[in-house]
């Protein structure tokens, strides 16, 4: 494993500007967002906005991993994923979310999840996941990736790899009428056969209107996750695979999770829409 040193807290940017003509999502300036009480099922005209929010979402990330290289501080990855969605109308949903200052999460090494861009510079051998979600038309479309920093190390380039591959085998069971508990079912018997750890904590969610419907999708095989998969449900799978155990810790920040022995952590995620014969991915840029 690469023997970079461990994380810590960078300085925080002031808060970028939205242009007032981009419409807001409704948890803008409050401290939660109102509870989501609408249907899983999304209807034809709610999935086209969300193909719109997905593919935009999409070409964000793919636009802000060009700008990955040695020296390059993850604020200015923000800065690149602000300025590519509001030039294209959209909101970054995460930036107000609970409270969250940035538009976009990343995390790098042993970040698992939502690590806030500040001064941090990316150093050659580190994985960084860019975490990037578009609201625009009234919907959300959320994605992330990890991506590799420099040259990284076979063990650290392993991880990524399988854990895209976790994904996208986790698609493939997504079929109407199954449990969706076969997702983790199918993500932790593939990330076993490496030895990784499989985290518990953080999940996929339902997504529509809202950022977080409620609908939990857990990505290892979760026994009371007994929700039968429709046609036409929209929401977010996203594992996170680690080189050592799943536990975590949480920075003062409220937001950084870390893995609790400090090895390193990857995730990928997609936002899908079921379909008759099995899922659309609706983040594709």
């Amino acid at each position: 494993m690469s023997g970079q040193s461990l994380l810590v807290p960078g300085e925080l940017s002031p808060i970028r500007s939205v242009p007032a003509s981009i419409r807001r999502p409704e948890y803008v300036g409050k401290e939660a967002p109102t509870p989501y009480t609408g249907p899983e099922v999304q209807d034809s005209e709610t999935i086209e906005r969300m193909r719109i929010a997905g593919r935009l979402a999409a070409q964000a990330m793919a636009e802000a991993a060009t700008h990955i290289a040695p020296g390059v501080t993850t604020d200015e990855l923000d800065r690149v994923t602000h300025e590519f969605l509001c030039d294209h109308g959209a909101y970054p949903s995460t930036l107000g979310y609970r409270g969250f200052p940035k538009s976009l999460c990343t995390s790098v090494n042993e970040v698992i999840c939502h690590g806030i861009p500040d001064s941090t510079v990316l150093r050659d051998g580190d994985i960084v996941n860019l975490d990037v979600t578009a609201f625009i038309h009234g919907v959300h479309g959320d994605n992330n990736a990890t991506y590799l920093c420099g040259d990284v190390d076979e063990e650290s380039r392993l991880l990524v790899e399988r854990t895209r591959e976790s994904l996208n085998r986790a698609i493939k069971a997504v079929k109407p009428g199954r449990q969706i508990n076969v997702i983790g079912r199918v993500i932790e018997s593939y990330a076993k056969r490496f030895g990784y750890g499989v985290v518990r904590d953080f999940t996929g969610h339902g997504i529509n209107t809202a950022f977080h419907s409620g609908l939990i999708v857990p990505h290892y095989d979760a026994a009371h996750a007994t929700t039968v998969i429709q046609t036409g449900m929209t929401f977010t799978i996203e594992p996170m695979l680690t080189l050592g155990d799943y536990e975590h810790d949480m920075w003062d920040d409220g937001w950084t999770v870390v893995t609790k022995d400090r090895k390193r952590s990857a995730q990928f995620e997609h936002t899908l829409v079921v379909t008759d014969g099995g899922a659309e991915i609706l983040t594709l840029p």
